[in-house]
């Protein structure tokens, strides 16, 4: 994975700071205690400029995590957009990734994490494909992980939060000194969740499987997208418990994220998917999606939220 591409300034707390400057304490609780939760959003180049995809949706998700884990922001999610959409026009990027976290300061140190200040920020900052750009093409290996996915009722799915990715860091170190380009991690109950950062699909006979959000999955934004867009385009969707097995004999198998976007799976645990590279029905929605961030289908405009040029 490519070394972090440094943009220029950095919003943090209502004000843009140098993007070496926007620095924070060592002793911050988040940093101790895990307490802190965050977005992943991209900005694509189109042809009527700059636009965020689903930009509005991901801050609603960040106010939502914030709430779960009772952590008072002092910004609204249509305030954080509007600070997303400055930042970007500052650093004068036509296409990035954005990446806002809220986090418990310096402060205080203990398990409560109450008396800590909130400290919120904004960083953007030029970025390709997060599995690398043949991945989206050729697929990508992934390994089925010893460690399970974080319980329902104990790191809750529902919330995006820097605790809940040690986990997804685990998993995904093993999957690479095994060999494989992504880990796919069960559940508690041995169901299939999702990748260490990205929702998961199963194709078979035409019709697209992915684990409901009672299976303790993140309610992934591009996998909601992907089931909007695969209804709109006439496949049959179910959101149904999945097991390892299911993997194996699927036609094909993607992931779905914000970063990774639509990624296809070529083989897991040594195992080929299908035909071993990306499939038709992937490349239907794959195509489709790419397109629509793009800003070429102007039936999904909604989805995109255009970053204005300053007067």
């Amino acid at each position: 994975m490519a070394a972090l591409a440094e943009s220029t300034y950095i919003w943090k707390n209502g004000e843009k700071l140098a993007w070496a400057e926007a620095t924070t304490h060592i002793l911050s609780h988040a940093l101790h205690y895990g307490t802190a939760v965050f977005e992943g959003m991209r900005c694509y180049q189109t042809d009527s400029g700059s636009e965020v995809f689903r930009l509005p949706e991901h801050m609603q998700r960040l106010v939502r995590s914030a709430a779960i884990i009772d952590m008072p922001l002092h910004y609204t999610a249509d305030e954080l957009l509007e600070a997303t959409a400055d930042l970007i026009r500052a650093n004068n990027l036509r296409s990035c990734y954005v990446r806002p976290i809220a986090f418990r300061g310096y402060g205080a140190v203990g398990v409560n994490p109450r008396p800590a200040p909130v400290d919120v920020a904004i960083a953007v900052w030029p970025w390709d494909a997060y599995l690398g750009p043949e991945a989206l093409a050729s697929g990508i290996t992934a390994g089925i992980s010893s460690w399970r996915q974080r319980s329902a009722n104990a790191t809750p799915g529902a919330v995006k939060s820097s605790a809940g990715y040690l986990n997804s860091g685990l998993a995904h170190m093993e999957a690479i000194d095994h060999g494989y380009g992504e880990a796919i991690l069960l559940n508690e109950s041995g169901m299939v969740a999702e990748g260490s950062g990205e929702n998961i699909f199963i194709v078979r006979d035409q019709t697209l499987y992915t684990p409901p959000l009672s299976d303790g999955i993140l309610a992934g934004i591009t996998r909601d997208s992907i089931i909007t867009l695969a209804r709109d385009l006439g496949y049959t969707l179910k959101e149904s418990s999945l097991v390892r097995t299911d993997l194996y004999t699927a036609d094909e198998v993607f992931f779905t994220g914000s970063a990774a976007e639509v990624t296809p799976i070529s083989a897991i645990d040594g195992r080929r998917i299908g035909g071993g590279s990306r499939g038709p029905v992937t490349t239907v929605l794959q195509s489709r999606f790419f397109e629509i961030v793009s800003g070429r289908v102007s039936e999904y405009e909604r989805w995109m939220y255009r970053i204005e040029a300053d007067e």
